[in-house]
């Protein structure tokens, strides 16, 4: 686990930027921990990444394009050096994958530094700086089959989605609303980037979980219906490979 001094130089990196460019993985944690810091700072912009989990020379032309003073990096394992070299902005790389050394003007936080085996989702690191939006780290978490130590917090805040008989990550994600909501999240992200884009931007205004269980806004239903049509296609395809084997 990162120390409270990592955690607080986190968040000064985060209190000290204007125009953040953000790089996350499209996995409900990376989504999880872009949206804990962009819904912070409520500046910057975020780049999924879709394909393999690399950020290398071919994303530099979003830098250039926003210009951004800080860069940070949630949840991807591999970042070339030269990117590195060539972005010249300061970069924030936060992780949870084997940790890997990299030099020049990055600051590489990875609990796994010190103990290889503490595989701590980057949603519950991003939750401890920014100390807001349990919901959307408890997703992260869950999605990333880690049980953090606030979901006692979480089942008493909204009892429905994580009932108290259930403490195991597994159980979590398929058997509650919780796990409802997280296939929501990760199926939003699938599809054609620009889609997928849209409903990031949505989810940086969404203040309640139940907007999207519940579909009580038409921000909600609009990620729910998104999600639900995209997951058809997924199992749809999942029965005509079961059919052929």
């Amino acid at each position: 686990m990162l120390t409270d001094k990592q955690i607080e130089e986190i968040r000064k990196e985060l209190d000290e930027c204007k125009n953040p460019l953000f790089f996350f993985h499209d996995d409900a944690d990376g989504l999880a921990s872009f949206l804990l810091f962009y819904r912070y700072v409520k500046e910057g912009h975020g780049i999924i990444i879709k394909t393999t989990p690399n950020i290398d020379d071919k994303f530099l032309r979003k830098v250039e394009e926003y210009n951004p003073d800080k860069i940070f990096i949630l949840d991807i394992a591999l970042v070339e050096q030269d990117f590195i070299d060539k972005a010249k902005r300061k970069i924030i790389w936060i992780d949870h994958h084997t940790p890997l050394k990299r030099y020049g003007n990055v600051k590489y936080f990875n609990p796994r530094i010190n103990n290889l085996k503490e595989n701590i989702p980057v949603s519950f690191i991003c939750y401890q700086a920014v100390k807001q939006d349990l919901w959307i780290s408890m997703a992260g978490c869950i999605g990333d089959w880690y049980w953090p130590y606030f979901a006692n917090k979480f089942k008493k805040e909204y009892p429905d989605l994580l009932p108290k008989e259930i403490n195991k990550p597994e159980d979590a994600l398929f058997e509650t609303r919780l796990g409802k909501l997280i296939r929501i999240l990760e199926f939003s992200l699938k599809g054609k980037t620009s889609e997928a884009i849209k409903c990031v931007k949505i989810l940086t205004r969404v203040k309640s979980p139940y907007e999207i269980t519940d579909q009580k806004t038409p921000a909600g239903k609009y990620i729910a219906k998104r999600a639900g049509k995209i997951e058809e296609e997924y199992q749809s395809l999942i029965k005509k490979a079961l059919k052929r084997l």
